[in-house]
Order: structure tokens, then C-alpha cells, then sequence
């Protein structure tokens, strides 16, 4: 612990941000580089608490006291040695997690957590910056082949880690460029590209091969996949989106949020999108359904095309500023957040339920009426209720729904391999990440449902392992879940 006082004389910080007037102007990242000096003081901040709750909030297990109190004494190629140590792309969490660890730690009993997310990206932001950052190339190979399906996070990690324990492992993606979600679900101001593709060249540098274009199961046939490799990974996601199925679904304006947010990724990445393909929020009434993260997305989105308003709705009741009573430390705190894609503009409705869309003469949406609901706790399931006499309507031009993902997209692979799902749709999986089908294993999204990348990342981990063990009869890689 480098300051026993730290957590007592020094107020946490917020992150800096560039001014709403200047990001809305452009796609560049939100953050700024988090000043060293203060960064420092933020990681005196930290108590070392005898038990690290911050450990109990990240599923990857990661140092967190260690690299705190590194980063106040400056030995910062120390620091990443111990983040990498248990995380394999700290620059995709430093930016994208919503750091449940935070929500874990000690001093967020009754006070500002330690600033942990900002001194996890600067760390490894300084470590490339000091050429600390190198491809890792495995002492030796073995002959065995792997098949990852997906490069999202899950897909990577596990790739990263397989390849490092010496195996030959081949990445598929159906999209023309590797990254999954991570390349064309996160708008580029939460995640500038350029940081996927550093540690991408590294990983090729390693000796990953990546193969885009290639849609296991439609355009690559899946009996190619076993007969050509050892073991395969399925690490493909939760892609199939949740619809609303009322009247007027049908009308021209209303888009999936991942389609929305997937054609303005490729025009960021310098893609021709012809106008008429595109989907464009500029000079629109806009309306988002659905609160949630992939929902602020969309919003970030709207507001550097230009939308003439936004309105976001969400079926759930607005969060307390606060933990409610039923939501104790350290949970997760269920409480109202201000994420900078709203600091930006947009007025959110919460309690809100959409009844029908409304059509114009040429058979485009124009607008949709809503009813405020009564959501109530029966028992752990929620019973949502309309309030009468609440109707109200809003103009719209362009909605996007972002309700969540309901589970893997089928059929396809799944069924060619005769995967079997769990209850809730997703890929079943035993206690070694193995599937049913021998030598097929799955992880992140796939297998967990929709989560969060800092799940993804650990579950990937913990499928290398399994694949690993599988193939060699026992691993030395580290894996943060059982």
C-alpha cells in the first residue's frame, strides 16, 4: 500500500473528456489521456484491502492493488507485467468494460471508488508507448490445429492463449475484417480502431491466421472445419437481436440498433456505403428503444449525424442516484449514470412501453405511440403493467431497436454440428468448456449469453484451457473461471 492516507486525502477524479461542442464535430474517442500526476494520486487512492473485493467484480481475476500501487510509485513496466498477467487486451477494457470492479470496491462503501478503469488504459497505453508491448511467440509448436469461430473478445483471448501454448490456430470471421462486435458494433468514439488493429498486427505477428469472408456453415462448410482441425471454438456470440413484434414493425425507418450502428463502422473505416443503403439519423426525429449500453451507442451515433432530436426509451423505471436498500455493496449498483453519448443531448423516457408505429402516406414511419407502465417485483419477476389514460405519442422519422440479443444465430453451424442449447437458447457447454460434441468447445456470448467484454475475455481463457487440456492432457494456462 504506497499511501495509507491516500484514500482519505485525495477525491476521486473523473476521467477527462473533450468538450460535447468539439466531439459531436467528429468520431474520434471521447477520452482524453488521463493526466500521469493525477493518475498516480488516483492509484494512492487504493486501500490494498486485505480482502480485494475489486477481485470478487472482475471476472478475470485481475491485480488490481498491484498495479495500483505500481502506477503510484511510477514503476509502470512493472504495472503491465501484472495487468497482462491475467488480461490479454487491457486496451479493449480500459475502454469498453463498465468496470464492475469499481462497483466492488472497498472504498465505494461510502465514498468514490478508486479510479480503476482509467489506470487499467492508461497502463497499457503507456506500455505501447514504450515499446513494451511485443508479439509473444510460443517456445515451441505442437501439431495440433484449432478452429476459432468469431474474433470478438472471447474469440481472441482464446486464440491468443492457444496459440501461445504452441498450438497452430486459424481465426473465422463471416465480416471482412477481424474484430467481431469489437469492429462494428462499438462506435469508434467509445473505441478508436486503430487500437484493435495494434494488437492485431501483434497476433499475426505471433502466428494467429485470420481468415474474413468466411460465414462457418454457409460459405465455409462446417464438416470442413472437423475434418481440417483438432479442436474447434465456438466463440460467435449473441448476434440474433431481440424484435418487437407490434403493429406497424413492418414500416420503412425502423432498423435493428446493430445495423444502424454497423454501416456507420464502415464508413468510419473508409468504406463506400451508397446513400441509398445507408441508414442516416441527420435532419431526423430519432427515437432508440431500449436503455441500455448498445442503446447509448446509438445515441453517440445520432448526434454526430446530425438528428434533429433523439429520444430514448426504456421499459424499466429511472435508477435510484443511489443503492437502493436491495441493492447492497458490493453488487453491482443498480443506480442512474450519465454515460457521455448523454452528456452530449437526447432526453430519455423511462417506464415507457411502444404500442404500435405509426405509417405516413408513402409507407414510412412517422411516429409511435407509447403507454407509461407500473413495473412491480412479484417474487423476482417483474410484472409490467400499463397505467391507464397514459398514452403519448412521439414523432419519429428513424427508430432503432436496441433491445438486447436473445442467443446464437440459427441454424447454420450449430445445427450442422448438432450443438445442443440450454433452456435459454444458448450453447451448452460442460465444466471443461466442451460442448457435447467431442472436441468442440464454446465460450463468451455464445455460451454465456449477452455480457459483458470483461466476461468474454475470461471465458476465452478459460476455453484455451480447456481446449489445451484436451489435446494434451494437461495445461499450464491460466485460467480465471471454472
Amino acid at each position: 500500500m504506497g499511501k495509507p492516507t491516500g484514500f482519505i486525502e485525495i477525491e476521486y477524479r473523473k476521467w477527462p473528456t473533450r468538450s460535447v461542442e468539439e466531439r459531436i464535430r467528429d468520431w474520434r474517442q471521447v477520452y482524453l489521456p488521463y493526466p500521469d500526476k493525477e493518475l498516480r494520486r488516483q492509484g494512492a487512492r487504493c486501500m490494498d484491502c486485505g480482502i480485494p473485493f475489486c477481485h470478487q467484480g472482475c471476472p478475470l481475476g485481475n491485480l488490481i492493488p498491484d498495479w495500483n500501487d505500481l502506477v503510484y510509485h511510477g514503476r509502470w513496466k512493472e504495472a503491465i507485467e501484472r495487468l497482462h498477467a491475467t488480461n490479454n487486451f487491457p486496451e479493449f477494457t480500459g475502454s469498453l468494460c463498465p468496470a464492475p470492479c469499481e462497483g466492488s470496491c472497498v472504498l465505494g462503501i461510502n465514498d468514490d471508488p478508486v479510479a480503476i478503469k482509467a489506470v487499467e488504459l492508461s497502463i497499457i497505453e503507456r506500455a505501447f508507448e514504450e515499446g513494451w508491448v511485443r508479439a509473444e511467440l510460443p517456445e515451441a509448436r505442437t501439431d495440433k490445429r484449432i478452429a476459432v469461430v468469431g474474433s470478438g473478445p472471447a474469440g481472441l483471448a482464446a486464440a491468443q492463449q492457444l496459440n501461445r501454448a504452441g498450438h497452430l490456430v486459424t481465426v473465422f470471421e463471416r465480416d471482412d475484417r477481424i474484430g467481431g462486435l469489437l469492429r462494428y458494433g462499438i462506435p469508434e468514439f467509445k473505441m478508436e480502431k486503430r487500437l484493435l488493429d495494434r494488437r492485431l498486427d501483434l497476433m499475426l505477428e505471433e502466428g494467429v491466421e485470420f481468415r474474413t469472408s468466411a460465414h462457418v456453415g454457409h460459405d465455409v462448410a462446417t464438416a470442413e472445419l472437423r475434418e481440417e482441425f483438432d479442436a474447434i471454438v465456438l466463440a460467435s456470440g449473441a448476434c440474433a437481436p431481440r424484435d418487437l413484434e407490434i403493429p406497424g414493425r413492418d414500416l420503412d425507418g425502423i432498423h435493428f440498433a446493430m445495423d444502424y450502428l454497423t454501416l456507420q463502422n464502415h464508413r468510419c473505416e473508409g468504406d463506400f456505403i451508397p446513400d441509398a443503403e445507408f441508414v442516416s439519423a441527420a435532419g431526423k426525429r430519432v427515437v432508440i428503444i431500449g436503455g441500455g449500453d448498445t442503446g447509448a451507442d446509438c445515441l453517440g451515433t445520432a448526434h454526430r449525424q446530425g438528428a434533429r432530436s433523439i429520444h430514448q426509451l426504456e421499459l424499466l423505471p429511472q435508477p435510484p442516484d443511489t443503492r437502493a436498500p436491495n441493492n447492497p455493496w458490493p453488487q453491482w449498483p443498480n443506480i442512474f449514470r450519465v454515460s457521455p453519448a448523454h452528456e452530449e443531448g437526447g432526453e430519455r423516457l423511462y417506464a415507457a412501453s411502444t404500442q404500435r408505429f405509426i405509417a405516413d402516406a408513402a409507407g414510412r414511419v412517422r411516429g409511435l405511440e407509447a403507454v407509461k407502465v407500473e413495473v412491480l417485483d412479484e417474487g423476482g419477476r417483474l410484472d409490467i403493467r400499463p397505467i391507464r389514460a397514459s398514452q403519448f405519442m412521439l414523432r419519429a422519422e428513424l427508430v432503432l431497436l436496441a433491445m438486447g440479443f436473445l442467443g446464437p444465430e440459427q441454424p447454420g453451424m450449430l445445427t450442422d454440428l448438432g450443438i445442443r442449447l440450454t433452456e435459454r437458447g444458448n450453447v451448452w457447454r460442460d465444466e471443461n468448456w466442451m460442448t457435447n460434441v467431442p472436441g468442440v468447445f464454446a465460450c463468451g456470448d455464445m455460451q454465456r449469453g449477452q455480457s459483458l467484454i470483461v466476461w468474454a475475455i475470461a471465458e476465452g481463457r478459460s476455453a484455451a484451457r480447456g481446449v489445451d487440456t484436451y489435446l494434451m492432457g494437461d495445461s499450464t494456462l491460466p485460467a480465471p473461471l471454472p
